[in-house]
C-alpha cells in the first residue's frame, strides 16, 4: 500500500479530515525548506506537497509567485528539489506529493524524473498544466515505478473527464475549489459542494480541496465536503 493510500485509510477509519500542507522548495533556501518540511511533518500533517519553482506559474497568486522566485534566486531547481526529498525522506513519515508544472519535468525526461522521484521516495506527483489527454507519458513512466499520478479537476471539469482522472490517477484526487489563482479568499467558493457532488457521482476516490483554504473555519467547511484540505 503507498503512503498516500495509507494516509487517506486511516483518516477514513478514524472519521478524520486531513491536511494537504504545500511547500515550495528552496524558499528562501534548501535547508530553510528542511526545518519547514520537518516541522510540518512533526505538527501532523497528512501529506506533504513540495512545490517545484517554475519562473512562469501560470496558476499561482502573488504568495507563491514571490516564493517560486525566491526560490529560483537561490539557486532551486527540480534536481535540488528531488534530492532534498531524498535528503529528508527517512526522517519524515507524511506521504511526499511533487507538485510542479510541466516545463521542468520535460526538460528532465519523465522517465529519468519518474526513476529519481522513485529513488528520493516520493510518493505522488500532480503537474498543474498538463493535461489529463496529455498525461500518458508521464502517468506510465511514475506508473512503473509505484508513484501516484494525481489529477486536478476544477469546477468547469466535465464528469467525463472527471471520470478519467479517477480512472487513471492514484492517490487521490485534488479538487479546486474555485476558478482563478491560489492565494487567501473570505470564504471557501459557493461551487465547491458543486464539484463534489459531481466528483461523488463517479468515484468514491479520496478527495482533498484546496484554492483559497486559508483559514480554520474553512478547513471545518471543508471537512463536510472531502477527505483532505490543502494548505499553501
Amino acid at each position: 500500500m503507498s503512503r498516500l493510500k495509507d494516509a487517506f485509510t486511516r483518516l477514513r477509519l478514524e472519521k478524520q479530515t486531513g491536511l494537504v500542507t504545500f511547500v515550495m522548495a528552496g524558499d528562501p533556501d534548501m535547508d530553510r525548506a528542511a526545518v519547514v518540511l520537518e516541522s510540518l511533518d512533526q505538527a501532523g500533517a497528512d501529506v506533504l506537497e513540495i512545490g517545484v519553482p517554475f519562473s512562469d506559474p501560470l496558476a499561482d497568486g502573488p504568495v507563491i509567485q514571490r516564493s517560486a522566485e525566491r526560490a529560483l534566486k537561490s539557486g532551486a531547481t527540480l534536481s535540488s528539489t528531488l534530492d532534498l526529498v531524498g535528503r529528508l525522506r527517512t526522517r519524515l513519515s507524511a506521504g511526499i506529493v511533487i507538485f510542479s508544472y510541466a516545463n521542468p519535468l520535460l526538460a528532465m525526461g519523465f522517465d529519468t524524473f519518474a526513476s529519481r522521484a522513485a529513488d528520493a521516495g516520493v510518493d505522488g506527483v500532480l503537474v498543474l498544466d498538463l493535461p489529463i489527454e496529455e498525461a500518458g507519458e508521464l502517468r506510465d513512466a511514475v506508473c512503473e515505478f509505484n508513484i501516484d499520478p494525481i489529477f486536478l479537476l476544477s469546477p468547469t471539469t466535465t464528469q467525463e473527464r472527471i471520470r478519467r482522472a479517477a480512472d487513471l490517477g492514484g492517490g487521490f484526487l485534488y479538487g479546486i475549489s474555485r476558478l482563478g489563482v491560489t492565494g487567501e479568499r473570505e470564504t471557501v467558493a459557493i461551487g465547491a459542494k458543486e464539484l463534489v457532488e459531481r466528483i461523488r457521482q463517479v468515484t468514491s476516490m479520496p478527495l482533498a480541496l484546496g484554492f483559497g483554504i486559508s483559514r480554520p473555519e474553512h478547513v471545518i467547511e471543508v471537512r463536510r465536503l472531502a477527505e483532505a484540505a490543502v494548505v499553501g
